[in-house]
């Protein structure tokens, strides 16, 4: 006859599987009661074992009342927590994400644990939206969830979902369980570089994650979407500023993914009620200025990065300094010109977006601080970003001028009129050196970003 483990090995056995599962799945999973009486005792001996007669095996009939009762135990037990669960208010009450409410806003926020996502998840939080964040944290950070959790966590007002939106069964899932009323499209990967290396990911990603967000959005019922696109989709227009008229033809395929989504959402918006809106924006910069907040690229993908990102890392001393290309353009000091948006005022383009949005309507804006304005009536060249990044950081960054990259425009910048004019929408901070200031506040205090994800989710 095969030997049963004894109870202790059994519980160690049991303890050895949870312990290779993350603490955030193993503290979700139900455990019964044990059978003896706690870790590390011996196992008790048998006192009704069956007797033998005959060579026929006959139970006793003690241990079978004994066995009898303990079920009628357990089943009086179990009738009573139901009893009493069904006393509570809250059994089977249906999740406030699951319907609408009256003067509620529930809104998806695609890509919410990223940079951008999160900022306007905290914005959307501040003024009384409820929000559902979709994430497969490829890029995003589920350190920031935490922080959005912790200053939001009343009932009905932030969730979290894991997953990703390629998955479509995934996705349609998450729209039957809850009732959306708009969608915040952030989700994308976004880096130029990194398009030109594996352009197929950036097509699956952008343009056929798009489309799973589009077609579920239509099989539920949801009508308003709010589209982040950006001002890859022009190119190198041959004139400056950019409007919105400006004649798209991207030249790498995270521009080109971007376009692709443009075009299917305008040609199913022909034909339907949806309201539309989709917000090109150009080269964003800043953090919270409460501090909560910040960017925290995968180290992986530094080199991709933003210019503030390679500017906080020299004055780290993670990289040995800039490398500024190009220096006789036909600019003030010869060095590209360029758009840079703080993030905060990003992010309120898109709530104006979410606010004015109309069924039957798109509107396309370029979201960008134009050349003019502030202290930058001479527009805000790369020398100029660095030099202002020296002065936030007060390192004096290592900075080596070489000759320029080909494809490289002199100026790239917006015309922000419509936004201005539609929406009420302007600018607000507009101190380059201010928002740099910002951003490194947060970088300092966050060496490591948000964070061991998995401790985080511990």
């Amino acid at each position: 006859m095969k030997k049963n483990p004894t109870q202790p090995e059994a519980e160690a056995e049991a303890e050895a599987g949870e312990r290779d599962l993350p603490s955030w799945i193993t503290s979700a999973i139900f455990i019964a009661p044990k059978a003896y009486s706690g870790r590390g005792s011996r196992p008790q001996p048998r006192s009704g074992r069956s007797m033998s007669l005959g060579g026929m095996d006959y139970a006793d009939p003690k241990k079978k009342n004994s066995f009898v009762g303990k079920l009628l135990l357990l089943a009086s037990l179990a009738a009573l927590c139901f009893f009493m669960l069904k006393q509570s208010p809250y059994f089977n009450a249906p999740s406030p994400f699951s319907r609408h409410e009256p003067g509620v806003t529930h809104v998806l926020v695609t890509g919410g644990a990223g940079y951008i996502g999160s900022h306007a998840t905290l914005r959307l939080l501040k003024d009384s939206y409820r929000v559902t964040i979709v994430d497969n944290l490829s890029r995003g950070n589920l350190g920031a969830v935490k922080v959005l959790q912790d200053l939001f966590p009343e009932p009905g007002r932030l969730q979290f979902i894991y997953a990703d939106l390629g998955d479509a069964k995934a996705v349609n899932k998450i729209f039957s369980e809850n009732a959306f009323d708009a969608v915040m499209h952030f989700a994308a990967v976004a880096y130029v570089g990194e398009s030109t290396l594996d352009p197929l990911k950036y097509y699956h990603n952008i343009t056929s994650n798009t489309l799973v967000v589009l077609e579920t959005m239509a099989a539920h019922g949801v009508k308003t979407l709010i589209y982040s696109s950006t001002c890859a989709t022009y190119g190198e227009p041959k004139k400056m500023p950019i409007t919105e008229e400006t004649k798209q033809v991207p030249i790498n395929p995270y521009g080109k993914a971007k376009k692709m989504a443009e075009d299917i959402i305008l040609d199913f918006s022909k034909n339907s009620d949806m309201a539309v809106m989709i917000l090109r924006y150009f080269n964003v910069i800043g953090s919270d200025p409460e501090g909560r907040l910040g960017e925290a690229p995968r180290p992986e993908l530094r080199e991709h990065g933003r210019i503030s990102g390679a500017c906080f890392d020299a004055a780290r001393g993670i990289i040995p300094g800039l490398k500024v290309k190009g220096t006789d353009y036909s600019t003030s000091d010869g060095t590209c010109v360029r758009d840079y948006i703080d993030v905060t005022d990003l992010v309120d383009a898109h709530v104006k977006a979410l606010e004015k949005a109309q069924p039957r309507k798109v509107g396309i804006y370029n979201v960008g601080t134009g050349k003019g304005g502030g202290e930058w009536n001479d527009g805000r060249s790369v020398k100029e970003f660095v030099e202002a990044c020296k002065k936030a950081t007060g390192v004096n960054i290592k900075v080596d001028y070489l000759e320029r990259r080909p494809g490289d425009y002199a100026e790239v910048y917006s015309d922000p009129t419509k936004i201005r004019n539609e929406l009420n929408w302007t600018a607000q901070h507009t101190d380059l050196q201010e928002s740099l200031k910002t951003a490194w506040r947060w970088q300092k205090s966050h060496r490591n970003g948000y964070g061991n994800p998995l401790l985080l989710s511990s």
